[in-house]
């Protein structure tokens, strides 16, 4: 289980290597996403709260990064914060996940990047529930929802 040490530690002193690599040019980001997907993922963007399709998601399932796919929640980890962003207590990996300290608008904050594909996801917390004590604050734009029994992505 990741612990807020373990995020400090990651966003100071190196992530974990993530399984695989995905490394596409602005021009190929903006043909697959959406504007706004393209804004919040590729420009580290933030969604209005209580605005986002999973804020309030209950099904069962898998949320991938929108720009590669990658699995980082599962829907067992998710909880509801009411910030008005999905929120995880958990990554699926530890090593889906990489995190960065960010500085801007006068605060200090741990912002949380795919690590397959640099996409802007959110930002992770240590006001989250047990066990963890984490709080990963996504944004919707940036994921899907790869329900199970489905075979689809939505």
């Amino acid at each position: 289980m990741i612990t807020w040490k373990d995020v400090i530690r990651f966003s100071t002193k190196g992530n974990p290597e993530p399984d695989r690599k995905v490394d596409k040019t602005e021009a190929e980001w903006r043909e697959i996403l959406t504007p706004e997907q393209f804004r919040i993922t590729r420009q580290k963007g933030t969604e209005a709260p209580h605005s986002g399709a999973y804020c309030e998601a209950h099904e069962a399932g898998k949320y991938n990064c929108i720009c590669c796919n990658t699995p980082l929640f599962d829907s067992t980890i998710k909880f509801e914060s009411g910030t008005g962003w999905p929120s995880f207590h958990q990554p699926i990996k530890e090593n889906a996940v990489k995190y960065f300290k960010d500085t801007t608008f006068g605060m200090i904050r741990v912002e949380a990047l795919c690590n397959t594909c640099d996409a802007h996801l959110g930002h992770v917390f240590q006001d989250g529930p047990p066990p963890s004590g984490l709080r990963y604050c996504m944004n919707s734009e940036s994921l899907r929802l790869q329900e199970i029994g489905s075979g689809q992505l939505q």
